[in-house]
């Protein structure tokens, strides 16, 4: 029913059943929707807020954290919403003279909210009118950020609050934060395996592709681990880092915190200062492997002489003098120079490439890589490919010779994506999320990342309207394997803790089931039932629910190649 709103334009949404269920609830009270990304939290939204207007329960107040976010939401409002509604949208570019007419007539509203927080404090406007705030990213309404200060404000208002997430977190006491800090009753969680959820998910083939090192890069690769383990050796001898074999990065990077507050508590000796400088070292020369295992010579070649031009500068580190002085860094930035064997990831994503738009023209792709450097290298090497039209996406942040992207710039890039002047985005982490980009047929990982989060993000650039195909590219007996089993064994947990968050909240909070209805909660005493968050060992195993293709595929072995 919600679908048929009048002020709704015609046939311009899917029907889906999970995003009509929570749409109901929220309608009924505040509610923060976990939905995970690529499910459409937005269009939840855009039912509640036409049914609100439709009711004539007041006016409408939509807040997203960024700039490019209030652009990419208004945009979606105006196309889905009748013309005789007026969405207007407020930023800080906006001055704050100009900004009065929005807030007294238009119906709704797309705002920073730092305009809000400001304007409010200043007298310039106040939340009497408006029947509902949408707070999207709502995980952040925790400590001093904007959005506390705005709920705070609305709680005095009649209206209702919907916050939107899909990194909510696995600590319940920071959800009940976020709901107390926004005024939320209730909380709706859904997950691609949910049985109102599953009919919706297409199905995304996940492929591991494995590269291996050539035989001029494994040896680079050994004198830079032997130079790690020599700086490593030193530390351990000085009892800085455990004495094992090994040390570890995750050891490097506690020691130097360790050592970072004995220095800010006033402690000064020689051993300390040594030690200071050493784990620095020791962080450098595994960057240098890194970005020679995951990215290639070329980047490798990049950070080799940006070390080095680094150190010639007379305000430059110990740390950074002491690493180009030692013989194994040298010889393996010597070799870098040198050699020029063909970095395997370059050869096997343009492999990738042609064969794509061999079988299938139309293809629209997206390849992402972690770093700038490298986006800007594929793009030259896949405009070489018959059939490929690529372009480089990139944040708004400008590096050391490299400018960024201005806002206008990147929506123009995607316009010009979806009208298909270029077939082929390489683009960095700017495209995980945020911006509306239109659903691919490939994604292509030049690299596993670590973070469950991002790869769930970058996996659902795919298979949102249709089947879809994801590519990781690997690099054998290297980082890339450590971070493709983090990355996959961090989800598994995810879902897990997903589950589990719904089984803590319940007792603290009403939390809706998939298809309807809520969880019953025990009824408790209000001094039990403010402390009672079960431990994981008292918890009853989470029934399995039916999984989609898609799920499963997400949640076991890529496919080898």
């Amino acid at each position: 029913m919600l679908l048929e709103n009048p002020l709704l334009v015609a046939n311009e949404l899917e029907e889906r059943a999970y995003q009509v269920n929570i749409a109901g609830v929220c309608l009924e009270r505040s509610t923060l929707v976990v939905l995970p990304t690529g499910m459409g939290k937005t269009v939840v939204a855009l039912l509640v807020l036409a049914e609100r207007l439709r009711a004539r329960a007041g006016r409408v107040l939509f807040l997203a954290p960024t700039k490019p976010l209030v652009e990419q939401h208004a945009t979606f409002l105006r196309a889905r919403l009748q013309d005789d509604l007026a969405v207007g949208t407020l930023t800080g570019e906006v001055a704050p003279a100009d900004r009065e007419w929005t807030w007294i007539h238009d119906d709704v509203i797309v705002s920073t909210p730092q305009v809000v927080r400001n304007d409010l404090k200043h007298e310039r406007m106040t939340l009497e009118g408006f029947g509902l705030v949408v707070f999207d990213e709502a995980h952040r309404a925790v400590g001093d950020y904007a959005y506390v200060q705005v709920g705070e404000a609305y709680k005095g208002e009649a209206g209702l609050v919907m916050g939107m997430t899909a990194s909510p977190g696995s600590d319940p006491e920071r959800i009940l934060e976020v709901t107390r800090n926004l005024g939320i009753e209730g909380v709706e969680i859904r997950t691609e395996f949910d049985p109102d959820v599953v009919n919706y998910i297409h199905d995304v083939k996940m492929e591991r592709v494995t590269v291996s090192l050539p035989p001029p890069m494994a040896r680079i690769r050994d004198l830079l681990g032997a130079a790690f383990q020599e700086v490593a050796s030193d530390l351990q001898r000085r009892g800085f880092l455990p004495e094992r074999r090994r040390a570890t990065v995750r050891e490097i990077v506690a020691a130097q915190k360790r050592v970072s507050q004995r220095l800010s508590r006033g402690e000064k000796n020689y051993h300390l200062y040594r030690a200071a400088s050493n784990l620095a070292v020791a962080l450098k020369i595994n960057h240098a492997s890194v970005m020679l295992e995951t990215q290639g010579l070329g980047a490798l070649r990049s950070y080799a002489n940006r070390l080095e031009r680094d150190a010639r500068e007379e305000d430059s580190s110990k740390a950074s003098k002491a690493l180009v002085r030692i013989p194994k860094v040298q010889e393996a930035f010597k070799q870098a120079r040198s050699t020029r064997p063909e970095d395997p990831k370059v050869a096997k994503v343009r492999e990738i490439m042609a064969e794509q738009f061999a079988s299938k023209p139309e293809s629209r792709v997206i390849l992402f890589t972690h770093y700038r450097e490298t986006s800007d290298q594929m793009v030259r090497e896949l405009a070489q490919v018959p059939g490929v039209k690529p372009f480089r996406f990139v944040g708004q942040a400008d590096r050391e010779g490299d400018r960024g992207l201005s806002q206008r710039e990147q929506v123009d890039l995607v316009e010009r994506f979806k009208a298909e002047e270029f077939n082929v985005m390489v683009a960095t982490s700017v495209a995980e999320e945020g911006l509306d980009i239109p659903s691919t047929d490939l994604v292509v990982f030049y690299e596993p990342i670590p973070s469950e989060i991002r790869t769930i993000q970058r996996r659902g650039r795919t298979g949102r309207d249709r089947p879809g195909r994801v590519v990781v590219v690997v690099t054998k007996d290297s980082r890339d394997e450590a971070y493709l089993y983090s990355a996959r064994s961090k989800e598994r947990k995810m879902h897990v803790e997903l589950d589990r968050l719904r089984e803590r909240l319940k007792q603290r909070i009403l939390v809706g089931k998939p298809g309807g209805g809520f969880f019953t909660a025990p009824k408790l005493d209000d001094e039990t039932s403010r402390f009672l968050v079960p431990e994981e060992d008292e918890e009853e195993p989470v029934p399995r629910r039916p999984r989609s293709k898609r799920a499963q595929a997400s949640l076991t072995d890529y496919d080898a190649s």
